[in-house]
């Protein structure tokens, strides 16, 4: 980051940010893509994008851009959400096709449909290529744009073995993070065709995402990108720490959704979620409560083997 040559990438200067949108762009097999602050801007970007002011877009009922991003679809580009249960799901197609609203003067324009893989609150689930494609089939046959938020598009990828690019095939645009499983300090990416990024670019400075010398934070992006295969590491620390917690008296966890890096536990003892929570912080294990009887746990590369056998310790200790 420190001998990261700069410069100004409002003015589209920067050869370092240049290098990282190319290579991004070229991993996931789409024309062109924008470096962003965080993965936020990025989804709100391509919801601006894609929509017009009074459009509808179709999310699943626990999605990232409808649960923790502010509001920012009705605050920023004055569009409803249509939130589908089981959207994320093997049942995603049948919910969807249920969602799609008839043709009539009372009902908004459904524009976008709004994906996310993996699944954060469906804890860290993969959503398969299979059922992307027939989703995207769907949507293009019913003249909807779809956008991808994969924060953690790559967990998913390693998690299924396959190229990141099959993801990437049933989309019109996708973001994801180079800060969360990738473990760069900040930024995110947004890829599409050339011409959604070039109005994407314009919504960014908009928002106060257009920085300046920005290939020091992108020199980090870059370092990222070439340590995707270890996230394999942060998946098997998972599955160790989840097994154990399953163990365990007063702790309940859904195995067969563990399949990256993130754990949801079910506290189902007498004490709440933000008990155990803040027990286990006082002796060191960091996480947190996702609602008032789960507690949520996500393993990266500074978590280790020994970690995931200190935290099971603890664990033990604390719910007995």
């Amino acid at each position: 980051m420190a001998s990261a040559e700069v410069g100004d990438d409002v003015y589209g200067e920067d050869p370092t940010v240049k290098r990282l949108e190319e290579t991004a762009a070229s991993l996931l097999g789409k024309q062109a893509a924008l470096f962003t602050p965080s993965g936020t801007m990025a989804n709100q970007i391509a919801v601006l994008t894609h929509t017009a002011r009074g459009d509808e877009i179709i999310l699943d009922s626990e999605a990232h851009i409808y649960f923790y991003e502010v509001g920012g679809p009705a605050l920023l580009a004055g569009v409803q959400t249509r939130q589908v249960t089981g959207l994320l799901s093997e049942n995603g197609p049948a919910a969807l096709k249920q969602s799609l609203r008839l043709q009539d003067i009372h009902f908004p324009h459904t524009s976008l449909l709004c994906l996310e893989n993996t699944f954060n609150r469906g804890g860290g689930t993969i959503l398969s290529p299979e059922i992307m494609r027939e989703m995207y089939s769907i949507a293009r046959d019913r003249g909807l744009k779809v956008h991808v938020d994969g924060a953690r598009i790559f967990n998913a990828a390693v998690g299924l073995g396959v190229d990141v690019k099959v993801f990437a095939e049933h989309c019109d645009s996708l973001m994801f993070c180079l800060s969360k499983g990738l473990a760069a300090p900040v930024g995110s990416l947004l890829v599409g065709t050339q011409e959604f990024i070039e109005r994407a670019r314009k919504y960014r400075k908009a928002l106060g995402g257009g920085m300046r010398q920005a290939g020091i934070l992108a020199a980090a992006g870059l370092v990222a990108l070439d340590s995707i295969d270890r996230l394999a590491e942060d998946h098997a620390n998972a599955r160790r720490l989840a097994e154990g917690l399953s163990q365990l008296p007063g702790l309940r966890v859904a195995l067969e959704k563990v399949q990256t890096n993130i754990v949801v536990i079910e506290v189902i003892g007498r004490q709440s979620a933000a008990d155990v929570v803040r027990l286990l912080s006082e002796r060191g294990v960091r996480c947190g409560a996702s609602g008032p009887t789960t507690i949520r746990m996500v393993t990266h590369k500074d978590v280790c083997a020994e970690d995931i056998e200190y935290a099971l310790q603890v664990a033990k200790e604390v719910v007995a």
